[in-house]
């Protein structure tokens, strides 16, 4: 009776339109009071608890706060000037350089919405007007970002590590060669449709003009060595990295690239300058631009915005905690676990029904709610039919991925519909053969757990473990 009142109460509150947030701790809290010995003076705790208790969650904000100034600072479109001289020259190398984009912003911002809008607003324009179907620039785009969740740092990662208390390292880890592989699963696709559609490419940059985009997008691409390069190197933890790069982000935003801020638009050498007086200048520049910083409206701008995303997520977050205590308490999740092994459920056949269920519930719930739904009753069963997990994590996770180009809630079809100024029914068509591939991607994820497990295994390895 007791699971049936929770998850019953969830689903009516969430069918009426009751926020996932508010959702999730009133069917707890009622679970709580008509069933359980617990007091309320205990949900206050464990309110309280669901963000105090958990380092990890603490790299969210500081990765969404990074997010929101390389989105604004310039640093996208860096990154596309670089990647469409890397790969910009083969046959649909335009649509291939996006995807390459799509990479490079997934490992600097961690969220895929931000990935879409981003690199999106520039590209799907610029690939139309060089001969490209809009339908195909919309759909790799859209599918491209996907790769924002699952390329480390990602932020749906650290929510999966704070609802199950698995390493959040490991968890980056295991996102690297999938998140790899599956975009050169989407640049081989984008290769043979070109040669069949005969897609142009363009002409050759030379060495010269490639050498002088990688030093521009510098400042981007510093951010993955010293993120990535810090966590797998063992210097810092996922948070310490997430701190590190939020204040590294503000500075190539404000100071280096001067895209936003007090010295928006100021040259770093003037013409007619000599190279002292630029050097000097620059110094001086320094505190100027942090001191007005403080009261410059974009930075605080962006600093709002971070800060609104950070605390609806963490809101999410608190009252799921609260969800995931009423389950374990009432040891639903075992109950289950029982059964199923009870039952002699295979593990191959419970990640078939595992991806069933997150597939589905795609479609109505954005991925940060899912997980922490579903992780605390999934990652139970799973440990005891013998799935590692961080591959239970990667498959989920990767289902996320899909879950954000489903209808009716996918959230990369609605920035997309935004950027085109498309129907929502225009963008799904759009995505659909696209579409296609992440759910080949899922199926090579699920029954090849090397795929996720090799890195940190490797990395593991390495360090004596």
């Amino acid at each position: 009776m007791t699971t049936f009142t929770l998850f019953i109460l969830l689903f009516v509150c969430m069918i009426i339109g009751m926020p996932i947030a508010i959702a999730l701790g009133f069917a707890s809290m009622t679970t709580i009071l008509l069933f359980s010995n617990d007091s309320l003076a205990s949900v206050a705790l464990k309110l309280f608890e669901a963000t105090s208790e958990h380092y990890t969650l603490l790299a969210i904000p500081f990765f969404i706060l990074s997010s929101a100034f390389l989105s604004t600072g310039g640093v996208a479109r860096r990154l596309i000037n670089f990647a469409m001289d890397s790969v910009g020259h083969i046959r649909g190398g335009l649509a291939m350089a996006s995807v390459l984009a799509c990479m490079l912003f997934a490992a600097v911002s961690g969220s895929s919405p931000a990935t879409v809008a981003a690199i999106g607003s520039i590209v799907i324009a610029g690939m139309v007007r060089s001969g490209y179907p809009e339908s195909l620039a919309a759909g790799v785009i859209a599918n491209a970002g996907t790769l924002g969740i699952l390329i480390p740092p990602s932020i749906v990662m650290l929510v999966y590590a704070a609802a199950t208390e698995v390493s959040a390292s490991r968890m980056f880890m295991a996102g690297f060669i999938p998140g790899i592989m599956m975009g050169t699963i989407l640049m081989i696709a984008i290769y043979i449709v070109a040669r069949i559609k005969n897609l142009p490419a363009q002409a050759y940059p030379g060495c010269r003009k490639w050498a002088i985009s990688a030093l521009k997008a510098t400042g981007g691409l510093m951010l993955i060595v010293i993120v990535l390069g810090s966590i797998y190197g063992g210097v810092a933890s996922p948070t310490e990295a997430a701190s590190v790069a939020a204040i590294y982000a503000f500075l190539v935003s404000v100071y280096g690239y001067r895209d936003i801020g007090p010295i928006k638009n100021q040259a770093w050498k003037n013409d007619g300058e000599n190279l002292g007086a630029a050097i000097g200048r620059n110094l001086l520049l320094f505190p100027i631009s942090i001191i007005k910083s403080v009261s410059d409206p974009e930075v605080r701008q962006v600093l709002k915005d971070a800060a609104k995303v950070s605390i609806m997520l963490l809101f999410i977050i608190a009252n799921a905690m609260l969800f995931a205590h009423v389950l374990t308490t009432e040891r639903i999740p075992h109950m289950i676990a029982e059964s199923i092994v009870a039952y002699g459920l295979q593990p191959w056949a419970f990640l078939v029904v595992v991806n069933i269920l997150l597939l589905i519930a795609g479609n109505f719930m954005e991925p940060s709610a899912i997980l922490l739904i579903m992780a605390p009753i999934l990652f139970p069963i799973a440990t005891q039919l013998g799935i590692d997990p961080i591959h239970l994590g990667i498959i989920m996770v990767v289902n996320m991925e899909i879950g954000m180009l489903t209808p009716p809630v996918g959230l990369n079809l609605f920035v997309t519909a935004g950027i085109t100024g498309k129907s929502m029914g225009w963008v799904i068509k759009a995505c659909l053969p696209w579409l296609s591939l992440l759910l080949f991607f899922l199926i090579l994820i699920t029954y090849i757990p090397q795929i996720s497990l090799f890195l940190p295994e490797y990395i593991d390895h390495l360090n004596g473990y």
